[in-house]
């Protein structure tokens, strides 16, 4: 037999799905005969509803992440560690990279620590995915750097990633780029597709037309970054320089360089995102836009801290934090 959810609580019970929400989170403003007709369906669904707002809290916050090993998740998982601390949590890191790992199998396990509210960072989360979490487990919920376009209901912290691209392609426009090569990730991540529109943009300043057959979209790995690279730079008219979705393809980028003996930035210049701690030990020296990935993770911490404290209503808070480009030694104007 099929999972009751709440629509089917809603209608046997003759209320709105709102309503069924606002009985299982113990909030007012909902009559007695309601709530005893909502309670009623629950049973008679074996639905099971959320812990009651008197029980005490865990004291945990629950990360999930697509993986545990790249920078960009080191400094991310650092910085939620931090933030939960500083807000009175302990924070517990599962990754859904594994071959194992089901989703409602961890919901289970959540639901039965009583955790106090959920981060995501998943690349691939589709909205019926974050439907599940929000039915099931009935505690806050953040997702940072949403995929596809964002849910209003939901609370999500995130960069500027338009500002980021336009930055980006900009510093290379002024030093003199004109066939600039765009590397992005998935191109259902909102993410990639703010980069890319941030890249368009810059070009329009510049009033020039960017050469669409210079665009790709790949995975935000070194793998990418090497496979697309050099399809890039096997083009009898390669780009001058490369913009890569994050400091991985780019690493990548570099990859397919060296292969082909180009040298950076003397023959291609490569500017990546991310900031990653070892941008700065690249040969040589990655230019990147910076994105305060410890500042979100803390931000998606606090949001979860102050729902706890003053639930708020059903629209979820958006928060935006500001990238910024950081020059190195990868960038310099085209050869001649």
């Amino acid at each position: 037999m099929a999972r009751a959810t709440l629509a089917d609580v809603a209608a046997a019970a003759g209320v709105s799905v709102p309503t069924v929400s606002k009985v299982l989170s113990g909030k007012k403003h909902v009559s007695a005969a309601t709530r005893d007709k909502v309670l009623e369906a629950v049973r008679a669904f074996g639905y099971e509803a959320p812990r009651p707002p008197s029980t005490p809290r865990a004291g945990l916050v629950d990360l999930l992440i697509d993986g545990l090993g790249s920078p960009w998740a080191q400094v991310l998982i650092r910085g939620a560690e931090q933030a939960a601390a500083r807000w009175g949590f302990s924070l517990v890191v599962t990754s859904s990279a594994r071959a194992d790992f089901d989703l409602r199998r961890w919901i289970g396990i959540v639901r039965k620590r009583s955790t106090d509210g959920i981060v995501l960072v998943l690349s691939r989360a589709n909205q019926e995915e974050i439907s599940a979490i929000e039915e099931l487990l009935h505690v806050p919920l953040v997702l940072l750097d949403p995929v596809g376009k964002r849910d209003p209901r939901v609370s999500t912290v995130g960069a500027t990633n338009w500002s980021g691209g336009v930055m980006a392609t900009t510093h290379l426009l002024e030093l003199g780029h004109t066939r600039i090569g765009f590397i992005g990730g998935p191109l259902e991540t909102q993410c990639t597709l703010d980069r890319y529109e941030g890249y368009l943009a810059a070009h329009r300043t510049f009033g020039i037309d960017p050469d669409p057959g210079l665009t790709r979209y790949g995975d935000f790995l070194i793998s990418g970054g090497r496979e697309f690279g050099a399809e890039l730079l096997d083009r009898p008219d390669r780009p001058t320089a490369i913009f890569a979705g994050s400091d991985l393809q780019a690493a990548g980028v570099y990859q397919a360089a060296t292969e082909r003996g180009i040298r950076v930035p003397a023959q291609l210049s490569v500017v990546g995102f991310d900031d990653s701690t070892w941008c700065e030990m690249m040969s040589p020296p990655l230019t990147t836009v910076r994105q305060p990935l410890d500042d979100m993770a803390n931000e998606a911490v606090r949001l979860i801290s102050e729902e706890l404290t003053h639930p708020r209503g059903p629209v979820g808070t958006r928060i935006e934090l500001a990238t910024s480009l950081v020059v190195r030694s990868s960038t310099a104007g085209p050869a001649s």
